[in-house]
């Protein structure tokens, strides 16, 4: 995945500004999804109107630009979004601490495994809660694709959880054995 896509994206639902951009992924994008601040969007924007993957629709005060996405752009996020999963490059810190919790002691594995749980426990009620806030009001633009992500989120630290309660489990049946 890159920037460009998760901006492709962004601009798909609705045209906005760097500055809306930028704003998008200071919350729940940002957070769960992608990373990015005003130093990578706005050049970024730039060199997808090089491209002729978006281009400036408005021009207002202090040289705030809107964007919208080009056809060419749709079909790069099209194509993007289509090709199969597990293509790009994989850097999953969570799974990485997973695969060397060997290389600690049993009570720190066990103290670790008893934080992933913690920390699932804690991103499901975040999520839940924020799912029934949003409930209340009918999606639309941005807050649909929002939606779907909460559901992914939620299920994902439910797995988690699930997970860290199974390796807890088994690395107690392994320190009896």
């Amino acid at each position: 995945m890159s920037l460009t896509h998760a901006l492709l994206g962004l601009l798909a639902v609705e045209p906005a500004s760097g500055y809306d951009l930028t704003k998008e992924f200071e919350q729940d994008l940002g957070r769960y999804a992608w990373q990015a601040g005003h130093t990578s969007v706005y050049p970024e924007l730039v060199r997808m109107a090089e491209r002729g993957l978006v281009e400036v629709t408005e021009e207002g005060p202090r040289r705030r630009r809107t964007y919208s996405v080009t056809s060419q752009g749709r079909e790069e996020l099209r194509k993007w979004l289509l090709e199969p999963w597990g293509q790009g490059v994989v850097r999953n810190e969570q799974v990485l601490r997973m695969f060397l919790l060997e290389a600690l002691e049993p009570e720190e594995a066990a103290a670790a495994l008893r934080g992933v749980i913690e920390h699932a426990e804690q991103g499901v009620t975040q999520l839940s809660a924020h799912r029934a806030h949003r409930a209340e009001e009918p999606p639309e633009g941005r807050d649909v694709l929002g939606q779907l992500a909460a559901e992914y989120g939620l299920r994902q630290y439910q797995a988690m959880r699930d997970w860290a309660l199974w390796a807890l489990d088994h690395l107690n049946q392994r320190r009896t054995d």
